[in-house]
């Protein structure tokens, strides 16, 4: 039974605080759940489908005879290409929702300015109480939006550092056994 009232009061918080910080707080909530999903899936991504993609791609560079033509060397480039967008599939919209969440933040910090300044307008006085809803609209999506940008900025660049680096371990596996120079066709 304790677990419950706890699981409860916990909810109520997490209300309360989506409720203070306004209808930006929300959009915010949003994009960050959808960041954490595309981090999720760029590591399920690593993990489990990175390594079936190089084992092709090497069986495919492996299965030719000739690794010292020009026309060889374009089809080993295409296959480095083919796991280097796969690798990096994403990233772009990552980035793109990291650096939207303290856009979003300032969005609710104008939202919060404004609803205080029309409580102001209605009754005609500087209530400090009346005044503190619209303040506190104002700075908990900036803070949730700088604190969003910043986890996500972190995973952004652990990814694409990742991505850079398999690459290249990639390129390395599809070696040329052949050390002739290169010839045109």
């Amino acid at each position: 039974m304790n677990i419950k009232y706890a699981l409860i009061g916990v909810l109520e918080s997490i209300r309360d605080f989506m409720e203070a910080g306004g209808p930006v707080l929300w959009i915010i909530l949003v994009t960050a759940f959808l960041m954490w999903i595309l981090i999720i899936e760029r590591y399920w991504f690593i993990r489990l489908t990175y390594p079936g993609l190089v084992k092709a791609a090497v069986r495919q560079w492996d299965e030719r005879k000739d690794h010292h033509t020009w026309y060889v060397h374009r089809i080993r480039d295409e296959l480095i290409s083919r796991v280097s967008a796969q690798l990096h599939r994403g990233l772009i919209l990552l980035n793109t929702l990291v650096a939207l969440c303290p856009l979003m933040g300032l969005l609710g910090t104008v939202f919060g300015m404004v609803q205080m300044f029309d409580i102001m307008a209605i009754t005609g006085s500087g209530n400090a109480r009346l005044m503190a809803s619209g303040i506190s609209m104002a700075t908990i999506p900036t803070m949730a939006g700088m604190v969003v940008a910043l986890s996500g900025l972190y995973f952004s660049a652990r990814l694409k550092f990742h991505a850079d680096y398999l690459t290249q371990m990639a390129a390395d596996n599809l070696h040329i056994s052949d050390t002739k120079a290169v010839k045109k066709k």
